[in-house]
């Protein structure tokens, strides 16, 4: 990874466009980034880290990683270890908490995101945190949205910022306006190596099948990717039922 790396003008704007268009960050914020090991987190907490040196604010910054504990079967090393070498090469704070027990049901992504969502909440509050930021990008909120739509029955994707629990905290998504492209062009800057998602139903959930659908749909229509994120801040209320 490369301490001195300057993030491409065109993603930068791209990021600051997102961050001032949602009013993402604020002085004296404390940020706490989820790090899954993967490509868009670990980007984000890198990206953030780059801001956070040149802001005209001070925010703190400390990543975080939930530790499913599925190495443990494999009989390597713990992920968190890798993901830890790279952050501090940014000087960046990085911290490991072990998921939560899920016991007497089947797992599930749904359940597990639940649960990692639920801890770091608590994480948040214990430790004084007003902000969780995410690694989420413009291709996972089109997944998201049309997900709901196919499989939920409504309306609603994930949103660049949503204020919680009376606005004490706030989940942000400061990559929102970048596509997935865009990340590994950053991540591939980096140097960045993602770790392993040693989850068993990785490659077999229903956000695969909707991308699946969607790079068959691109390759079609290469405008509809624009086209579907600006439908999602152009609802016409009144032509839905």
């Amino acid at each position: 990874m490369k301490n001195g790396y300057k993030l491409p003008a065109k993603l930068n704007r791209k990021i600051g466009q997102a961050m001032h268009d949602f009013a993402m960050f604020a002085n004296g914020d404390r940020v706490l980034v989820a790090v899954s090991g993967g490509v868009d987190s670990l980007t984000l907490a890198c990206v953030l880290k780059i801001w956070q040196r040149k802001a005209p604010i001070h925010f703190d910054l400390t990543a975080q990683y939930i530790d499913h504990g599925f190495w443990k079967k494999e009989g390597i090393s713990a992920p968190g270890e890798a993901i830890g070498r790279q952050l501090q090469e940014l000087s960046l704070d990085f911290e490991v908490r072990e998921e939560w027990a899920i016991e007497g049901v089947d797992r599930t992504c749904f359940l597990c995101s639940r649960n990692r969502r639920s801890q770091l909440f608590d994480l948040a509050r214990e430790r004084g945190y007003n902000k969780i930021a995410l690694g989420h990008h413009k291709d996972d909120l089109i997944e998201t949205f049309l997900l709901n739509a196919i499989y939920s029955g409504n309306i609603s994707t994930m949103v660049p910022r949503q204020d919680l629990f009376g606005g004490t905290l706030s989940i942000v998504r400061p990559m929102a306006y970048l596509e997935k492209h865009e990340v590994c062009e950053i991540a591939a800057g980096l140097k960045l190596e993602v770790v392993k998602n040693l989850c068993p139903l990785t490659d077999n959930t229903r956000r695969e099948k909707v991308r699946s659908l969607l790079h068959t749909l691109y390759q079609d229509e290469p405008a509809a990717k624009n086209s579907l994120f600006a439908a999602l801040s152009n609802v016409r209320k009144d032509y839905l039922l």
